[in-house]
């Protein structure tokens, strides 16, 4: 269980931390900016905010806020990282660290076996953060951001590993087994065939992750399926490996490694075009398999990444799928454009299949439309006042 061990307050752009001695080794800690619009324009681009220093697992740290992008390469995003205290380079023992950086308000992501499937580092070594965390005119639109106000939370998982035959107290690697379960093939017992790729799995994990595959393989129907081959029908073979990766890891799908996608900071408008398409795509695959957490991520995903070019789709995608946040986060995009970007979201073909294919959206845009026009009008106006001559 992680434990609290402070919260850190960003003023303007000076930072004030209060601690808690919690003596642990998995902990989380509060970042809460105040004012970040002043942030943005009062830090230039790779330059940070830093929190004070708040102990987990006998080593100080430090969170790192950049508004502007910890490089020039992601400039448009805002990053995080954390940072050991001198102490960590006078180790003479391997420690490992998880670490993860999330909204307060993103309650999914605090869970520990969300935490434990973080990438794991080993000091003494190089430590990373989240350059890319979030695009920043995203994050400006979202709900995350209230009052010009936003709270993060870092959680942290610390084990020193004073002996390599003495494994008693180790990050959980049941993830990377389970992985490993399904790289190998050992004891597979059923194979699908998804656009003319093979995959070979297990019943037992399936059925017990979905609902779906729990009534397919283990269902009245089950004769059908011992020996043969199950096709599935409708979906690309990458997006199948991803929904595997998930249901045997719980942790969601890396897809610079699984889908041939570049790595983050890399991705062109196309790349990033086929990036918007996978994550569509797969949030049809969690529902179709009943997936509520993987659902989950992919509309937080997509949220993150609306677009002129995607958001048509998108918001398609969410009715289609009863998304209820994903579909309030495209409204408020679109109702933040231009004229001269309406234009374009109108001439995207996802706008023209939106409209004929669930023409009530329409009537809801406009609406919000309407409202939002009659909002602005009323504080633009200023109150008539009587002089007595």
């Amino acid at each position: 269980m992680s434990m609290f061990t402070g919260v850190s307050v960003v003023n303007d752009w000076h930072c004030t931390t209060s601690t808690v001695n919690a003596n642990t080794d998995s902990g989380y800690h509060l970042f809460v900016v105040k004012d970040y619009s002043v942030t943005v324009l009062a830090i230039p681009g790779g330059e940070e905010i830093s929190s004070g220093y708040f102990m987990v697992g006998g080593i100080n740290w430090k969170i790192m806020y950049y508004p502007n992008g910890s490089h020039d390469s992601c400039a448009d995003f805002i990053s995080f990282y954390i940072s050991p205290g001198d102490e960590y380079e006078e180790l003479e023992e391997t420690l490992e660290l998880k670490f993860q950086f999330s909204f307060a308000d993103q309650v999914e992501y605090h869970k520990p076996m969300h935490i434990r499937a973080a990438k794991t580092y080993k000091l003494p070594g190089i430590l990373g953060g989240c350059r890319e965390f979030m695009k920043r005119d995203a994050f400006e639109r979202s709900t995350h951001l209230k009052g010009d106000c936003f709270t993060i939370r870092c959680d942290i998982m610390v084990c020193k590993d004073f002996n390599t035959h003495n494994t008693y107290g180790t990050l959980s690697e049941i993830h990377d087994h389970f992985d490993h379960l399904l790289r190998n093939k050992v004891g597979c017992d059923v194979t699908f065939e998804v656009s003319g790729e093979t995959f070979n799995a297990h019943r037992c994990v399936l059925g017990a992750r979905s609902k779906v595959f729990m009534a397919q393989l283990f269902g009245p129907m089950v004769e059908g399926t011992m020996s043969s081959v199950i096709h599935i029908e409708d979906m690309e073979a990458r997006v199948f490996a991803a929904l595997l990766r998930f249901i045997y890891t719980d942790s969601f799908p890396e897809m610079h490694k699984d889908n041939n996608i570049k790595e983050e900071g890399q991705k062109d408008e196309e790349g990033q075009e086929e990036h918007v398409m996978w994550l569509q795509e797969l949030l049809v695959a969690a529902d179709r398999y009943d997936l509520q957490r993987l659902k989950f991520l992919c509309e937080n995903k997509l949220s993150d990444n609306i677009g002129v070019s995607s958001v048509a789709s998108t918001l398609a995608l969410a009715e289609q799928h009863h998304c209820q946040r994903l579909k309030e986060e495209c409204f408020k995009f679109i109702q933040v454009q231009s004229p001269k970007c309406l234009d374009k979201v109108m001439a995207t073909h996802g706008w023209e299949q939106m409209i004929l294919t669930y023409p009530s959206i329409l009537n809801k845009f406009l609406a919000k439309l309407v409202s939002s026009n009659q909002k602005k009008n009323k504080k633009r106006k200023t109150p008539l006042r009587i002089g007595s001559g």
